[in-house]
């Protein structure tokens, strides 16, 4: 069966091209990558960063990031997303930090003790980038591969052996939790999230097995414990909102990379919905009209992985609850986030928490639904020249808002 570019997103380097072309529209637009090449089989980096693949389990890659020279300064912009955002960095800034990194893997079963596995685990715990001398089987293949969830890489080379040549720093708090062979992965990430520790750390020593009761600790792919991160703090942060009273007419604008949230908060108990609309003739949607994917939840949570927006899904909801959480309120939230052509290349989900997060700096209040969605439709049509009327009417939040009486709607006549 032929997939569009929409379906694949430039996933023709995990599989075999099912497109018809003989290459890959999306992979050919992408911008000049800086590398620094490898022409030998041995070198000492400072390594940022591990990475788990997804392939082969329950054997899988495991694998250490980090450039073939080591770095005095700055070695920690090597995999740092809030960072990035804070900063402004652009897609080519990206582009430059990742790209010159080598994945130095090896496979291992994902229970298994090893050496290697405890040494990753370390660079993993590390506060700060450690120094690591790495024996390769031979020279890296440069070979770039982008994702929608998982930040992109650079090389990769199969490794021998990997000396840690600089003692980790350890946050002795972050030691505690890792120690504990009695508290649960979710218990542990909500108990570091909670002490000021991001998402990317926190899916970093998750994914090299350093949490959980210590019968259950294995090690889990990066592309999966991004999403288990993001989904494990959210579920926390509902409890915590389910508390609060309800928000005001609200809506929230701005984005980051190309891609950009509109945000609305309604007055109601907690449910969420995400659009992600790809705007015509851009990268992931090289047609002429727009296509969306969507997902939703109620009060209750969903019952299964989502089936349409994946990862962003969770990340932008982590985003909205931490919004939520810090006004003391929950709210019905519908987003809806347009990809434009500015977005070159898919960099992970990562942008979707970011700038989910850039947009709730900026919001106003409205005194009613009819002038919140006013307000919408003609904000959209003069900034993005899409008419959002036919989507909205497709919202299983808006609808059930309309559909379901409150106590409040019986007070208010």
């Amino acid at each position: 069966m032929k997939k569009d570019c929409f379906s694949c997103h430039g996933k023709w380097y995990t599989q075999p091209m099912s497109c018809g072309h003989s290459f890959c529209p999306i992979y050919t637009k992408l911008p000049q990558m800086k590398t620094i090449r490898l022409e030998k089989e041995n070198f000492v980096g400072t390594a940022p960063s591990v990475f788990v693949g997804r392939y082969g389990y329950p054997n899988l890659n495991v694998g250490i990031l980090a450039p073939p020279e080591t770095v005095e300064k700055d070695g920690e912009l090597y995999d740092a997303p809030k960072e990035w955002s804070s900063r402004g960095f652009q897609i080519q800034d990206v582009l430059d930090f990742r790209s010159v990194l080598i994945n130095s893997r090896m496979q291992a079963p994902v229970k298994a003790a090893h050496k290697y596995i405890e040494i990753t685990q370390e660079v993993a715990m590390a506060s700060k980038p450690v120094d690591v001398e790495f024996f390769l089987q031979k020279k890296p293949t440069y070979q770039i591969s982008t994702s929608n969830v998982e930040t992109m890489l650079g090389a990769h080379a199969q490794l021998k052996r990997a000396v840690l040549t600089s003692n980790p720093h350890i946050d002795s708090r972050v030691d505690k939790v890792v120690s504990d062979n009695d508290l649960k992965a979710s218990e542990a990430i909500t108990t570091l999230y909670k002490k000021g520790f991001d998402e990317t750390f926190l899916t970093r020593i998750l994914s090299v097995g350093n949490l959980g009761l210590k019968t259950q600790r294995k090690l889990v792919p990066t592309r999966w414990g991004i999403t288990a991160t993001d989904d494990i703090i959210g579920k926390k942060l509902i409890e915590e909102i389910k508390d609060y009273k309800v928000t005001d007419y609200s809506l929230f604008f701005d984005g980051y990379l190309g891609n950009y949230f509109l945000v609305l908060f309604f007055p109601r108990i907690w449910s969420y919905e995400l659009f992600e609309m790809y705007m015509p003739s851009t990268l992931l949607n090289p047609d002429e009209e727009v296509k969306f994917t969507t997902d939703h939840e109620l009060y209750d949570g969903r019952k299964g992985y989502v089936s349409e927006t994946a990862g962003g899904y969770y990340a932008c909801r982590m985003g909205i609850l931490e919004k939520l959480q810090s006004l003391k309120r929950q709210g019905s939230i519908v987003v809806l986030r347009f990809i434009t052509d500015e977005y070159t290349t898919p960099l992970g989900v990562w942008v979707v928490r970011e700038a989910t997060r850039k947009a709730l700096e900026k919001g106003r209040e409205f005194a009613s639904e009819d002038e919140m969605i006013s307000y919408v439709k003609q904000f959209i049509l003069q900034r993005l020249h899409f008419d959002i009327s036919p989507l909205l009417k497709q919202s299983k939040i808006l609808n059930y808002i309309h559909t379901q009486k409150t106590l409040f709607d019986f007070s208010s006549k």
